[in-house]
C-alpha cells in the first residue's frame, strides 16, 4: 500500500514529458572546427566570442573563425573537466569594455576555478585581473562548475561545483559546490548571506549544489536559476535564493552510478529543485527564451544536454515546470551551451574535438 502511494505521489509531482516536437527546428551551422567549445558572448558589434575548454578564446566575425585567437588570457590549465571555462559581459560593455571568464587555476593543494577579468577591443585583452580563486584546491579532475552572469543591479554571480568531493557542498567553508556572488570588481557585497558567520566563506550565495553548468536570468522577476548535474539521474533546475541549501548530497532523486542510494530525495529545511531529470540528461547551457522567432516560446526555459544531445524546452507556469519538449535529439552532438542572440534565434555550441556554432532555425 505504501509503495502505491509513494508512486501515485511521484506521478502526481512529475511534469508532463511531451517527446513529439511542436516545432520542426533546424540546426544550422555558422562555423565549425572548434576544440571543445564551452561557452560565448554576443558583442555589440557582432562578433562572437567562444572559449575553447582545451583551446583558446576564438573570435567570429560576419559568420567566419577568425585564425588568431584573442591575446592576454592568463594561463590556465586544461585539466578532466577543466580549462577555459564560462565568458560573461560586463553590463555596461560597450562603454568600459570589462569582459569576464572563469578557467582553471593551478596553485597549492592543486587546482580550482579563478575568475578574470580584462578590458578586450579587436582580438587584445589590456588590464587584465584575477578577481578570485576558488579554495581550497584540489587534485580531483572533476566538477569545476563555471558559469558567469550578471543580474539586474550589476552583482556577478559565479556557479561552482563541488570538485567531486560531496562534503563540500555542505562546508561553508570551503567555496566548492556553492553559487558565488560578487560586486563586478570582485569586492564582496556587504549583504552577502554569510558575511558574519565564523568561518564561513563571505563570498557563498547559496551552497548544497553538486556540478552546475547552467546559470540564467529570469526575464520577469530578475531571480537567478542554476541547473546542476546529478549522478545517476537527478539533474536539477534550481531557482537561488539567498543563503539556501540545496541538499547535495544528503538529498537528491540521483543515485550512486552502480545503484545504491545517495541521501532521500526531499528533507524539511532543504531547498527543493524546480524541476529534475530522471533518468539523466545532462544538462549544460541555460537560457530563458524572450524574441519571437519561435511562436509561443517567449519564458520557456530552454537547456541544452550534453548526454542526450538535445534541446530541452521547459513550459513554466510561475516557477513550476508544466511540460517538457526534446529538439533535436542525437542530430549534432553534445550540447554545452546555448544562448539568444541579439536576432533573436537560439545559438548553441557543440562540446566536440571538431565542435560547432549553431544558429537553431525553424525548420522548412
Amino acid at each position: 500500500m505504501m509503495r502505491r502511494l509513494v508512486l501515485m505521489l511521484t506521478l502526481l509531482f512529475l511534469p508532463i514529458l511531451t517527446h513529439a516536437e511542436t516545432l520542426k527546428l533546424q540546426a544550422q551551422p555558422i562555423v565549425t572546427g572548434l576544440n571543445h567549445p564551452w561557452s560565448m558572448a554576443f558583442l555589440p558589434n557582432g562578433e562572437i566570442l567562444v572559449t575553447e575548454r582545451n583551446g583558446q578564446l576564438r573570435r567570429i566575425q560576419d559568420g567566419k573563425l577568425l585564425p588568431q585567437p584573442v591575446k592576454g588570457l592568463l594561463p590556465f590549465r586544461a585539466f578532466g573537466q577543466g580549462g577555459l571555462l564560462g565568458l560573461a559581459l560586463h553590463p555596461q560593455f560597450a562603454q568600459n569594455r570589462w569582459l569576464y571568464w572563469t578557467y582553471t587555476g593551478a596553485g597549492q593543494g592543486g587546482y580550482s576555478t579563478h575568475l578574470a577579468r580584462g578590458k578586450y577591443q579587436n582580438g587584445q585583452l589590456t588590464e587584465v585581473q584575477e578577481l578570485f580563486k576558488a579554495t581550497p584546491k584540489s587534485n580531483g579532475p572533476v566538477h569545476f562548475g563555471g558559469r558567469i552572469l550578471f543580474d539586474r543591479q550589476g552583482y556577478l554571480y559565479l556557479a561552482l561545483g563541488e570538485r567531486g568531493e560531496r562534503d563540500n557542498a555542505q562546508d561553508l567553508s570551503n567555496h566548492s559546490g556553492s553559487v558565488i556572488r560578487l560586486k563586478d570588481d570582485g569586492s564582496i557585497p556587504a549583504d552577502n548571506p554569510f558575511v558574519n558567520t565564523p568561518n564561513a566563506k563571505p563570498e557563498i550565495y547559496s551552497y548544497g549544489h553538486r556540478n552546475q553548468q547552467g546559470a540564467a536570468l529570469h526575464p520577469q522577476m530578475g531571480e537567478l536559476w542554476t541547473h546542476e548535474h546529478g549522478p545517476q539521474g537527478g539533474d536539477e533546475v534550481n531557482r537561488i535564493q539567498k543563503g539556501a541549501n540545496y541538499g547535495w548530497p544528503i538529498t537528491t532523486y540521483g543515485r550512486e552510478y552502480w545503484g545504491g542510494r545517495i541521501g532521500v530525495p526531499r528533507k524539511a529545511g532543504l531547498t527543493d529543485p524546480i524541476h529534475y531529470w530522471v533518468p539523466s540528461i545532462a544538462p549544460s547551457g541555460m537560457v530563458f527564451y524572450t524574441g519571437n522567432r519561435y511562436p509561443n516560446w517567449q519564458g520557456s526555459l530552454i537547456v541544452g544536454a550534453l548526454k542526450l544531445e538535445l534541446l530541452a524546452r521547459l513550459v513554466l507556469q510561475g516557477n513550476k515546470v508544466i511540460k517538457e519538449e526534446r529538439y533535436l535529439e542525437g542530430q549534432i552532438g553534445r550540447i554545452r551551451d546555448v544562448q539568444q542572440g541579439p536576432d533573436g534565434y537560439l545559438y548553441v555550441l557543440t562540446d566536440e574535438s571538431n565542435g560547432g556554432l549553431y544558429r537553431i532555425e525553424l525548420a522548412p
